[in-house]
Formats: structure tokens, C-alpha cells, sequence
């Protein structure tokens, strides 16, 4: 998050408009487009084969992380871009330099469009199943991980094994992993939206 979001400033805020941005920009709404089996598969090569992490946490999460990074990059652009440019010129007017106006001005009115890209972002990481199913998820294990490097359960990739892999599963097993999957992804729009909402309410614009 701290990576898009620095990222997504940059290029609203401070990179210049001519054709090597605009290629930037492109290649981050094709990178947002790509199907996270792609991911995974550039994940198992890049973090599990190449660097050695082997099946692990870090890997998985690593993997997660670069999936979500143009979500987050693109939906901060568009956030600070939406801010009224009235706001730049008073700043700057009053004396602010370019990055105290960036942190007291500008970050705080693109807030509620930030957040719903690091929501989503988070959302699409939490439900994917492809990329840890290469990197760092197993089906079962007899208890927790002690670090990074340890493999861990998922709750996507959990679903996925006991709906298609296990013969006999009950049936009010699946639904109730499926249900607790669902009330985790809904308290984070619950959350995401309150945050938002407070965050518009305090918005001059």
C-alpha cells in the first residue's frame, strides 16, 4: 500500500506529461487487467524458483503485493487528479512548497478515492486463489507457522480442495468456509465505506 500509493502521487503530482509517462500509465492499467494465474505463475518462477523462498508466506505475499500494486497505483492517480487544481494554486499562493501541499492539502481531499483503491486491492488479494495456490498456500496443517518462510493455510485455496478435491466433504462445511470468506471480504467494505463516507463528509469541494 505505502508503495502505490507513494507511486501514484509521483505520477499525478510530480511526473511530467509527455509520452514516457503516458506508456507508464498504460502499462499500469494492462498490469490491473492481467489474470491473477499469470501472477501466480510469475510469483512460482520469480519468488519460489529463482530467489528460493521456496512454497513459502513471504512468497505468497510478495506475489499478492505486485498483483495489487496497479490498483492501488491507478485508483491514487485518479483520486489527487480529481482534486480541484484551485487547491494547488491557493497553497502555493499562501507559500506552501509542492510537497507540504501534496501532504496538508491534497492527500486529504483525494482521501476517500484512495481508500477504495487500497480496499479494493486488499479485496482482490484476499479472495484470489491462482497466486498463493503456486506460492505459499497448503490444504492442511497441524499447526500454525512459526515464520515468513513457512507455508500457511488459505481460505480461498481452502474452499477450492474441499468443494472439487475431497470426496464426502458435508456440505454445511463448504458453506460455512465459504460464509466466513464472504463476512471478511463484507467487513472490509463495511469499514472501507464508513472511512469513506467520514472522509467526504470533511471534504471542501
Amino acid at each position: 500500500m505505502p508503495l502505490g500509493v507513494a507511486a501514484g502521487i509521483y505520477i499525478a503530482e510530480y511526473a511530467k506529461d509527455n509520452q514516457a509517462t503516458r506508456l507508464i500509465r498504460i502499462a499500469i492499467i494492462n498490469l490491473a487487467g492481467i489474470p491473477s494465474v499469470v501472477y501466480g505463475l510469475f510469483g512460482l518462477g520469480l519468488f519460489v524458483l529463482f530467489l528460493k523462498f521456496g512454497t513459502s508466506i513471504l512468497a505468497a505475499s510478495l506475489t499478492l503485493s505486485i498483483m495489487t500494486l496497479p490498483v492501488i497505483i491507478s485508483t491514487t492517480e485518479e483520486a489527487l487528479r480529481s482534486v480541484p487544481n484551485s487547491f494547488r494554486v491557493v497553497s502555493t499562493s499562501l507559500g506552501a512548497t509542492r510537497w507540504q501541499t501534496i501532504w496538508k492539502v491534497i492527500l486529504p481531499q483525494g482521501l476517500p478515492g484512495i481508500i477504495t483503491g487500497v480496499i479494493l486491492g486488499l479485496e482482490r488479494a484476499a479472495g484470489e486463489t491462482a497466486p498463493i495456490l503456486f506460492t505459499g498456500a497448503t490444504f492442511f496443517l497441524p499447526e500454525l507457522p512459526k515464520s515468513i518462510m513457512d507455508s500457511t493455510m488459505a481460505l480461498p485455496y481452502h474452499i477450492f480442495v474441499i468443494s472439487t478435491q475431497v470426496p464426502g466433504m458435508p456440505i454445511k462445511i463448504q458453506y460455512g468456509t465459504v460464509l466466513v470468506l464472504l463476512i471478511f471480504v463484507l467487513g472490509m467494505n463495511i469499514v472501507a465505506t464508513i472511512i469513506r463516507s467520514r472522509a467526504r463528509s470533511k471534504r471542501q469541494w
